[in-house]
C-alpha cells in the first residue's frame, strides 16, 4: 500500500497545509486528480472544506474533487486515482464513512495501490480503529472500527506534558491505558509536524521530531527519522 499519513495539516503560525505539501506533492507525483473525504468537517461545510483543501492541491497541479457531492460514494471511491482524507473529529468522520459503507472501499483501494494521503483524522482512520484519537466522541459511529490499512494505532498530534496548570492524565497515560486493554496493540504516538509514509513495504518516519512507541510489557520509547520501522508492518 502506498500511504501518506500526517499528524497535522498546520503548524503554528503558518497557512493551512504548509509544511506538509512539499511532502504530498512528491508522494502523488503524476497524479492529476484527488478525491477527498471531507466528512471529518463540523462546524464548517463539507463544501467550505473542499475549498480550502483544493487551493493547497491546486498548487500541485492536482484536482480536488470531494465525495460529498456524489450520487454514488462508493463508485467515486473505486474510480479514484488518489485519496485524501482531512482531519476534523474523527467519531463524526468515522461515522458518516460508515453509513456510506466506504470503509471496505477504500482498503481495497489501498491494496490495489491507490496512493492515500491523510492528516489528523484522516490518519486515525487508517488504523485498526480509531480508539487513538484525541477527538470528543461528539456522535456515535457504528463501531469504532476503522479501514485497517495499517496494523498499529497513530495517535496524531502527540504531546510528551500537560499544558500548564492542567491535572489531567497526560497523552501518555492515556495510551498506556489503551495498550493495557488492548496488549497486541502498537501504539505510534506522532507528534507534529511529523508524518508516516507506507510504499513499497517500508515505513519511514518523516519530520524534525522523535516518534514514541508503545506497547504492552515494553517500556515507551523513542525512534527517528532513518530507523527501522518494520516491526510496525
Amino acid at each position: 500500500m502506498k500511504l501518506l499519513l500526517i499528524s497535522n495539516s498546520t503548524n503554528a503560525g503558518e497557512p493551512y497545509l504548509q509544511y506538509p505539501i512539499p511532502r504530498i506533492g512528491e508522494f502523488l507525483h503524476g497524479v492529476r486528480e484527488a478525491v477527498f473525504v471531507p466528512y471529518a468537517a463540523v462546524t464548517f461545510s463539507y463544501a467550505e472544506y473542499e475549498k480550502k483543501v483544493a487551493a493547497r492541491f491546486a498548487k500541485l497541479g492536482i484536482r480536488l474533487r470531494s465525495v460529498h457531492r456524489a450520487s454514488d460514494p462508493q463508485r467515486m471511491i473505486r474510480e479514484a486515482e488518489a485519496l485524501c482524507v482531512g482531519g476534523g473529529n474523527t467519531f463524526a468522520l468515522t461515522r458518516k464513512m460508515q453509513e456510506q459503507k466506504l470503509l471496505g472501499t477504500i482498503l481495497r483501494k489501498l491494496k490495489a495501490g491507490t496512493p492515500y494521503v491523510g492528516w489528523s483524522a484522516g490518519s486515525n482512520v487508517c488504523c485498526p480503529t480509531i480508539c487513538t484519537t484525541n477527538d470528543m466522541p461528539i456522535v456515535e459511529p457504528e463501531s469504532f472500527k476503522a479501514i485497517g490499512a495499517v496494523k498499529f494505532q497513530i495517535n496524531p498530534h502527540y504531546l510528551d506534558t500537560n499544558p500548564e496548570g492542567h491535572a489531567g492524565e497526560t497523552r501518555e497515560q492515556r495510551i498506556l491505558e489503551y495498550i493495557e486493554a488492548n496488549p497486541r496493540r502498537w501504539v505510534v504516538g506522532l507528534r507534529e509536524g511529523c508524518m508516516l509514509r507506507c510504499e513499497a513495504g517500508r515505513l519511514e518516519l518523516i519530520g524534525p521530531r522523535p516518534m514514541r512507541i508503545f506497547k504492552k510489557g515494553i517500556a515507551p520509547y523513542e525512534v527517528h527519522a532513518g530507523d527501522d520501522l518494520s516491526f510496525l508492518l
